[in-house]
């Protein structure tokens, strides 16, 4: 079943970046008591992701903190190697970026998609989320896995 608005975010493990090499992030860890923009991507440096959807929240991060976001938050089933990696070639300093290395989190959101047509796996659809506490309070999910219009950084500041 898929997430929808008012729902509460099922409970995953991520892997982020420390400063001794991949720690566990729990979804409380994330969420609870935050707002946060949560972007859901396909996989990082695939050419939608990389050139047509972080870069939004990357310049319009000032902005989305300036409607009362605590963070944003990427999400993508890769590993957090390649998560780091991403953010750093992205220029997206200030982003937290969620490893969801086995996809866990993707389908207990219901917004996992089947990419073995194109050699990817298992991959999470595009979508970008408000989260207060926990709860989801918008959800834009994209119909096609190459298109960053409904979940574009513009679309989310025109309804939070």
């Amino acid at each position: 079943m898929t997430i929808q608005v008012g729902d509460h975010l099922p409970q995953a493990t991520f892997r982020i970046t420390g400063p001794e090499g991949p720690l566990a992030k729990t979804t409380d860890d994330v969420f609870k008591g935050r707002r946060v923009v949560l972007v859901g991507v396909p996989g990082a440096f695939t050419p939608s992701c990389h050139r047509n959807h972080l870069p939004g929240f990357v310049a319009n991060k000032d902005a989305l903190l300036a409607r009362g976001v605590d963070a944003i938050a990427v999400t993508s089933v890769n590993d957090v190697f390649v998560l780091e990696a991403w953010s750093k070639a992205s220029g997206a300093e200030g982003l937290e970026f969620l490893a969801d290395g086995n996809g866990d989190f993707a389908k207990g959101l219901g917004l996992e998609m089947d990419g073995s047509g194109f050699g990817l796996g298992l991959r999470s659809k595009r979508y970008a989320m408000l989260v207060e506490d926990g709860v989801v309070r918008v959800l834009n999910v994209e119909e096609s896995p190459s298109k960053a219009d409904t979940s574009s950084a513009e679309a989310l500041l025109k309804v939070i």
